[in-house]
């Protein structure tokens, strides 16, 4: 990692998310990390534990305020892969998903397809012991699941919201807090950076991801798919409309306040 990303970083506390697809985001950075659910981020951040965080885009409309690192993002255009439901009944006759509760994004997201799209509000719960219920799944566990459970349909939301709404969708952005971003003015530049080099590197990624117990249980051609083809990294002007039309339906299904949380603002 470059000197500039270094220095940049020496004096804040950073968050990330335990998956795949956040390693070519922090692959090149040696300080300490404090890796999480997406959701134990959010609330990490709120709390004032980290200054920075890879973060469920959700948390940007809720009553904080946070600044988001531009052009950086964990986002899909089209299949995305790692964030499905899995089930085996049509999707009218499902009346509860047992939804991972890892992800608010992704629980959101689950919400606003089936209604706005298919006129469904099945009930999300966080167990069932049915083994044959319908599941939202996100990340790693996603991925494997996949691989080992072919009796499952699975409905990948990346892939229904492009399909619906011509857009990509945005899953995690870096948020800063506010009073970092001003006495830190290079941070945002740092990330930006970091992912850079880190796109730069994912055959090492890959190489890396074999050692990892988690991790190799994904076969390695679908991480190379998933990383090079599924997930996208950027935060460009399509990638903004997205997450704007995904606020709106947010309040349009009243999952979230009709004037709900700040501007987003990017740095």
């Amino acid at each position: 990692m470059r000197v500039s990303a270094c220095a940049a970083f020496s004096r804040i506390r950073i968050g990330c998310v335990r998956y795949l697809n956040a390693r070519p985001l922090i692959h090149c950075y040696d300080g300490p990390v404090v890796c999480e659910h997406p959701a134990a981020l959010a609330d990490a951040i709120a709390r004032n534990e980290i200054d920075a965080g890879l973060v469920p885009i959700v948390e940007l409309f809720a009553s904080r305020r946070y600044l988001v690192v531009d052009e950086v993002a964990i986002a899909s255009d089209g299949p995305v892969r790692s964030v499905i439901l899995a089930h085996k009944k049509p999707l009218a006759q499902i009346p509860r998903i047992v939804a991972d509760p890892a992800s608010r994004t992704s629980v959101l997201l689950l919400r606003v397809l089936l209604a706005e799209f298919h006129g469904l509000n099945p009930e999300l719960v966080e167990y069932d012991p049915d083994p044959n219920a319908a599941r939202l799944l996100i990340g790693n566990q996603a991925l494997a699941f996949r691989g080992r459970a072919p009796e499952f349909t699975f409905f990948d939301l990346g892939e229904e919201w492009t399909r619906r709404t011509s857009l990509p969708f945005v899953y995690a952005a870096w948020l800063l807090r506010p009073e970092i971003a001003d006495a830190t003015p290079s941070v945002p530049n740092a990330f930006r950076e970091l992912k850079r080099d880190g796109l730069v590197a994912l055959d090492a990624i890959l190489a890396a991801s074999d050692n990892d117990p988690e991790e190799a249980k994904i076969p390695r051609a679908i991480r190379q798919q998933y990383l090079r083809q599924n997930i996208r990294f950027d935060l460009g002007p399509r990638e903004k409309e997205g997450m704007l039309r995904f606020r709106e339906l947010l309040r349009k299904h009243a999952l979230i306040g009709p004037a709900a949380g700040h501007p987003i603002e990017f740095v």
